[in-house]
């Protein structure tokens, strides 16, 4: 669990980085899981989007994803979602200290 400061930090890391999850009219697939779970080994840091075609909506697209890939839902803003699961053989994001 991350904490609010934490989760402060990381969408200010996340304005810099580009949508890389994209999902669309058919809704939550294995390939859309796989995707996000290699992004997140990799980059720790992920933006998804939600298209207006899709069946979830972007709130329960991001939670989908996070509980299936143990990742921490960030925030969702309108069509847009964040997503951070820390890489724990090479961690990329230093987070500030939880108190």
């Amino acid at each position: 669990m991350i904490t609010s400061k934490q989760r402060a930090y990381l969408r200010s890391l996340s304005n810099a980085i580009d949508t890389i999850v994209m999902v669309g009219k058919g809704g939550m697939s294995p390939e859309i899981i796989k995707q996000a779970d290699d992004a997140l080994t990799a980059r720790e840091l992920i933006k998804g989007k939600v298209l207006e075609t899709s069946p979830l909506s972007p709130r329960e697209a991001a939670e989908q994803i996070a509980q299936q890939i143990q990742a921490e839902v960030v925030q969702v803003i309108g069509a847009k979602f964040v997503l951070y699961r820390r890489n724990q053989k090479e961690p990329k994001i230093a987070l500030p200290r939880a108190k």
